[in-house]
């Protein structure tokens, strides 16, 4: 791979998560503490990540792969990026911010796509060199944590009362404009030719696929899939508010152990899959929700550091374990011709619908146990452990011994 290129999307990638990481992460505890939001608010602003899962496939089929260099309308998007993030950073009240937001995702999701486009577009052997480059935007992640922890202090008790979590906008908003211009010095990638200027909804929206759901392993896979995504809900949502809460100090940046332990599990997946199977893995990372929410739980009950730490540090087995493992399956069962619709198909499934329900049910439960019932962050955990806990148990009753050799 040519250095120079490999340089220019490291730094993309890098700036792609950076970005998202600087204001997601700490987004329930801004809404909370700057916009006074209730539990359905949150849930609302958190929604529209779902919101731009969904229409993000209609963006990129419809529009930027038939008419637009995949640099260039990256460029755009980041530049009108930075300004709604200067907006968002700059709401007083709930129902400034949200509209806000929703134009925002809408925007923003399609952008993973464009990134991932653009990386492709440039490698000779995708299979080998994508890893490389794709980590970058892990590690621009975890940078984001850390600066917000450890270089600022925004998380901070005193910092969040000050109501100073409306600075990782604007570190966002800086971030978005490099990005901004900095695509247009990307490699030139134009749209594509042939076939697949002229993909059908079906195709974009992932209905070609359907036929794979015939499969009744990979039909219940499915359908868990979508279930195990609204637990998910409930890390993304209240992760860091909770640790906040309850004075864990340098809260956003202890949380980025979580992306730290996916590089790590993400080595280990292809020799556990090739030992295990498909269904043992997958039932590792179903494991592992249930761990952690009875961690977060017992972790609020004593107050013990290494119960929360432990929590956080399962995100690699969540997510590498049961998302990664489940788009290999799903790539395997789909073969060549329905490869790219099984995946917008899964996708749209869990970050759209899946998400989007277990946005909504945290954001209830927070209400029910923070102002009918008294706050109670145990009750909050509890539910999400006990139904990871009852899809896990199904799964593992349900799907068949067959699919761990991957048939």
């Amino acid at each position: 791979m040519n250095r120079a290129i490999y340089s220019q999307l490291s730094a993309m990638m890098f700036l792609e998560f950076f970005i998202w990481g600087g204001w997601f992460v700490t987004l329930g505890t801004f809404l909370g503490n700057n916009l006074n939001a209730n539990g359905g608010q949150t849930a609302m602003a958190f929604s529209t990540q779902s919101w731009g899962a969904i229409i993000a496939p209609f963006i990129i089929g419809l529009i930027a792969d038939r008419y637009f260099h995949a640099e260039r309308i990256l460029g755009a998007i980041h530049l009108i990026g930075a300004v709604l993030m200067f907006l968002m950073a700059n709401a007083t009240e709930f129902s400034a911010f949200y509209p806000v937001a929703l134009l925002y995702m809408i925007l923003y999701m399609p952008t993973l796509a464009l990134v991932n486009s653009v990386s492709f577009r440039q490698l000779q052997d995708p299979a080998k060199q994508f890893g490389q480059i794709r980590v970058w935007g892990t590690i621009g992640w975890i940078i984001a944590g850390l600066v917000i922890s450890f270089v600022f202090s925004w998380d901070s008790v005193e910092s969040v009362q000050q109501g100073l979590l409306r600075n990782t906008f604007m570190m966002s908003a800086v971030a978005s404009l490099i990005l901004g211009i900095f695509s247009f010095t990307l490699p030139k990638t134009p749209p594509v030719g042939g076939s697949e200027n002229s993909k059908s909804l079906a195709t974009i929206f992932g209905s070609d696929a359907l036929g794979i759901l015939k499969d009744r392993n990979y039909f219940i896979f499915f359908v868990a899939s979508v279930l195990i995504c609204i637990p998910l809900a409930f890390y993304y949502q209240y992760a860091n508010p909770f640790l906040i809460e309850v004075q864990v100090e340098n809260a956003t940046g202890i949380m980025t152990i979580g992306q730290m332990s996916e590089v790590l599990f993400m080595l280990m997946l292809p020799v556990f899959i090739l030992r295990f199977g498909i269904k043992v893995t997958l039932l590792v990372g179903m494991a592992a929700w249930v761990l952690r929410y009875a961690a977060f739980a017992m972790g609020d009950v004593g107050g013990s550091l290494p119960l929360l730490i432990t929590g956080i540090a399962l995100h690699g087995v969540c997510y590498d374990f049961f998302f990664v493992s489940g788009q290999i399956y799903t790539d395997r069962l789909a073969g060549e011709q329905h490869r790219s619709a099984a995946q917008g198909l899964i996708t749209l499934a869990t970050y759209g619908v899946g998400m989007l329900i277990g946005y909504w049910i945290a954001g209830r439960l927070y209400d029910v146990y923070t102002v009918d019932l008294g706050h109670n962050w145990v009750a909050i955990w509890g539910f999400p452990a006990i139904f990871a806990l009852l899809i896990l148990v199904i799964f593992a009753l349900t799907f068949s011994d067959k699919a761990s050799n991957g048939q």
